[in-house]
């Protein structure tokens, strides 16, 4: 494979400067260090792996730009910067322009003519089917390090490293390949893939989906590790994998569509904790009382239970930790963990939001309810950042891609804000990301053509300082009453009946 030095050289500079916003997280040690995780070589060409990566948070970032669009906006944003010219970026382009075209001597498909500014669609989709994606993983492991490394303390419960693990599903194109990798949400849960014809896709009644599980830091919504899968593979397999790798003193907070027996024990077989709610059908055993709605209860699985796992050396029984709470409002539950010692978290610690609730004072939620951020960051991933409605790729590689540099940009703007939170002393819940996303983008051109020194001493403190502008009203303790009326149930919750003057007849 050849090497041209001048358009790696160039390649290189233009994807710097599209995310120069990042560029102190981005660094080329984090790209060499990722590599030498996922054990492969990030190449020499202009679209190596790193530069593969700006590319694709900038196609999450312009989402509604093409790809063939995207590799020539970055430039076309620089051209119209009066420094342009004498760079050595312009100086590369007006000597391309001037040379002559190819000629007998030169085939026109030499690699090493032609403008050192332009990368074909063609060889980006070439770049993007040949992307490993434990290169992608391996970059957010090595920004997660990092970020951990930078401020701990964010991270952390009372000694605790805090992680919320969840699952959810995105919708694709409906195209053939991903038909057949992905399934549909009529036939996922049935492990098979479904022959489905062009008239069914036409008519609306197939939905492609992908599903996605996902560890983060809840207390600065930062993501940690993420698995994409078929709708066939259960969440509970993937959640197996993320959970594989735990940190002793880890503390995850579980749904309890995660309840298993045996990703419980995985966890506590490696030192570390977990926190779920309860669900109806274990039959407990109390061992010992720790107080009014806290005991430590025996769980013996069933027989029948037992036989999915009995070859894979697992005890017959667990001790675990029941609480039981009730915010008003809602209907009594319970949580259920392994952290049986009362003095490294209460009662209080774990179900806080009732007890402020009952007593008057101001609401703060509990530690279990802290799990809910992550449903928050589903939410902002789908309708914020517009993966839903706004995946392009026809092949599973495309969608991992473009999936993959969502997430990361999800996790650049996610730092942006934990930086704007220590810079003016706020809680990162607090500052809107939906905000923060947008001020990004209103200062990407100036972040393009500034030089070095604008950036660090004006764009990015007058970034952080638009980003901490905005805050959102902490409102945990929230409820909807449901309506008692059997015909508004009926119709759809929350949704009122249209006058009758004002409905049409049908027919």
């Amino acid at each position: 494979m050849f090497k041209d030095e001048r358009r790696c050289k160039v390649r290189e500079q233009i994807c710097q400067r599209d995310l120069r916003a990042f560029t102190k997280v981005l660094s080329p040690a984090v790209f060499a260090e990722a590599a030498a995780e996922a054990g492969v070589a990030v190449g020499a060409g202009p679209l190596c792996w790193p530069n593969m990566v700006w590319l694709g948070v900038a196609s999450a970032l312009h989402y509604t730009k093409a790809f063939a669009d995207l590799l020539g906006f970055t430039i076309k944003l620089l051209t119209v910067a009066p420094e342009f010219s004498s760079s050595w970026l312009g100086r590369q382009q007006q000597a391309a322009k001037r040379k002559k075209p190819p000629g007998k001597g030169r085939s026109k498909h030499d690699p090493y003519g032609g403008d050192p500014t332009v990368v074909s669609d063609a060889a980006f989709s070439k770049a993007r089917q040949a992307m490993p994606l434990e290169y992608w993983m391996a970059v957010l492991l090595v920004l997660g390090r990092e970020f951990q490394t930078q401020h701990d303390q964010r991270i952390r419960y009372k000694g605790f490293r805090l992680l919320a693990i969840d699952g959810s599903c995105f919708s694709l194109p409906s195209h053939r390949a991903l038909i057949t990798h992905y399934g549909t949400a009529q036939n996922g849960s049935k492990k098979r893939k479904k022959k489905v014809n062009a008239k069914q896709l036409a008519k609306g009644n197939e939905t492609v989906q992908a599903r996605m599980v996902m560890l983060q830091f809840p207390l600065v919504r930062l993501p940690y590790r993420y698995e994409i899968s078929p709708l066939a593979v259960g969440e509970k397999e993937l959640a197996g994998r993320l959970l594989n790798d735990l940190q002793t003193e880890d503390l995850v907070l579980l749904d309890r569509g995660f309840w298993s027996f045996e990703l419980f024990w995985a966890v506590q077989n490696q030192g570390a904790f977990f926190g779920t709610r309860m669900v109806k059908g274990p039959r407990w055993k109390t061992r010992q009382k720790l107080g009014p709605g806290d005991r430590i209860a025996r769980w013996t699985p069933s027989d029948t239970s037992r036989a999915k796992w009995k070859n894979r050396d697992l005890p017959k029984s667990i001790d675990l930790r029941i609480i039981r709470y009730q915010v008003p409002g809602f209907r009594a539950s319970a949580i259920v963990t392994n952290v049986n010692d009362p003095q490294r978290l209460s009662r209080e610690d774990w179900v806080r939001l009732a007890a402020d609730c009952e007593s008057g004072r101001g609401l703060q939620p509990g530690l279990y309810h802290r799990r809910w951020e992550i449903e928050t960051t589903f939410r902002e991933l789908k309708v914020t950042q517009k993966i839903k409605g706004g995946i392009r790729g026809r092949t599973p590689k495309a969608i991992e891609y473009e999936i993959a540099g969502h997430v990361l940009l999800y996790l650049l703007v996610r730092w942006l804000i934990v930086e704007a939170g220590v810079e003016y002393g706020l809680d990162p819940l607090r500052i809107s990301f939906k905000h923060a996303l947008e001020e990004l983008r209103d200062l990407h051109h100036e972040l393009v053509k500034a030089n070095r020194q604008r950036i660090a001493r004006f764009l990015l403190p007058l970034l952080l300082a638009r980003i901490a502008e905005h805050l959102v009203e902490a409102r945990p303790g929230r409820h909807f009453p449901r309506p008692n009326d059997t015909k508004t149930k009926n119709k759809g919750y929350g949704l009122r009946q249209r006058p009758a003057k004002l409905r049409v007849k049908q027919g």
